[in-house]
């Protein structure tokens, strides 16, 4: 009988698919050249958000009822198809088609992957490994999303199209991973339970547990600020007057940083504890945002490698957090409602901070990203912040 240790490599295999991203250092740049400014880009990330939110719930269901490999595969397909769509578009409805099938393929996938990994542990007895393994996997998708910004690069030198020729052909290995996966005995039991029963437990869990609710509030707004700060690197570095070619290699260095700091993440949380973490986390990214904001220059640049220097610390983190307060039977779903609200978050801003880049200025958008961030990271996480104060 296989091991379910034999799931981590193949994991492994699906989270570097998914963030050896070759087009996203010049994927601003590719819009551009389509004719788009700012804000069609955020409405477009935007749809890409939205194609997240509807089927996020639904995916993390499907995963913990109908089984994680499953669902694993049917996200690994999509994200194939949703490049191969991407690699003829010229229009804004065509990007549009292309991101609703890679934004379903993302939900199917987010949440399935980090609840088969703790699941997978969890029927070896290991569970308390979840962290350090979570830590690097983050960080071997984070040194991925680094080369890729190299080789996205030198793709792009020969056009701005190629990327995403070469993207299909990235996307595609994940779909063999996913075949090889074993559904772990620990969340099989699970598998069957009726949608009315299911959601009402889901619905019972938030409610009577308050780290939980506080883990899944604060993990989403901290997910918001880094994928908000992720859309504004390229117009920054623009903004200072950055060659294109350098690009590639500033993506590839931000990212070194997330893949460094991700594989200390289980040791800075242990030094810190949860309280005290979380308001490292807090007032780290929200002052990555605002001098960034500040000092829109060559050195703020140091900034930007201030804000993922903590946000590799800040997702693996967060993550354990809520996967410590959850059972089996619905983590992929409470996993997938954190994403939920964080694609409804940055629907819901985006746009309106694409706007204040384009008509006022990149670095008022950034500032006001901080502030926000810093009010709603407050909110969410000051049951735990009291506690600090005591």
């Amino acid at each position: 009988m296989k091991s379910p240790l034999r799931n981590i490599p193949s994991l492994y295999v699906i989270k570097l698919s998914k963030w050896f991203n070759l087009v996203m250092p010049v994927v601003v740049l590719f819009y551009q050249d389509n004719g788009m400014g700012m804000q069609e880009i955020f409405i477009l990330k935007s749809i890409y958000s939205v194609a997240i939110v509807v089927m996020e719930v639904p995916s993390g269901w499907m995963a913990d009822v109908w089984g994680r490999k499953k669902t694993l595969l049917w996200g690994s397909l999509l994200g194939a198809a949703g490049f191969l769509v991407y690699s003829g578009s010229h229009l804004f409805w065509q990007f549009a088609i292309a991101e609703i099938i890679l934004g379903i393929g993302h939900s199917c996938i987010s949440g399935a992957d980090s609840a088969m990994l703790y699941d997978t542990l969890q029927a070896e007895k290991r569970e308390t490994d979840y962290l350090k393994q979570e830590s690097r996997i983050t960080s071997a998708g984070n040194f991925a999303e680094a080369f890729a910004g190299v080789a996205g690069g030198l793709l792009a030198a020969a056009s701005l199209r190629t990327p995403f020729y070469a993207q299909l052909v990235v996307a595609t290995a994940a779909i063999p991973a996913a075949f090889l996966l074993t559904e772990p005995k620990t969340h099989a039991r699970h598998l069957g339970i009726s949608p009315l029963h299911f959601f009402r437990s889901v619905g019972n869990t938030l409610r009577k547990n308050h780290d939980l609710r506080v883990a899944m509030l604060f993990s989403s707004v901290t997910g918001t600020a880094t994928l908000t700060f992720a859309w504004f690197v390229q117009p920054f570095l623009k903004e200072i007057g950055l060659p294109v070619a350098w690009f590639g290699l500033l993506w590839t260095l931000l990212n070194l940083t997330v893949a460094v700091s991700s594989v200390v993440a289980w040791k800075a949380e242990a030094w810190l504890g949860r309280q005290k973490g979380a308001f490292f986390i807090l007032v780290s990214i929200t002052l990555g945002f605002i001098l960034s904001g500040l000092f829109v220059a060559w050195w703020g640049i140091l900034f930007l490698f201030l804000f993922y220097l903590f946000r590799g610390i800040a997702t693996p983190v967060l993550k354990n957090y809520i996967n410590e307060h959850t059972d089996s039977s619905m983590r992929a779903t409470l996993l997938s409602m954190r994403d939920f609200t964080i694609r409804i978050n940055f629907a819901l801003t985006g746009p309106l901070l694409g706007w204040i880049t384009d008509q006022v200025s990149l670095g008022w958008a950034l500032a006001t990203a901080g502030l926000l961030y810093l009010l709603l990271g407050s909110i969410a996480v000051w049951p735990w912040l009291k506690k600090v104060k005591r």
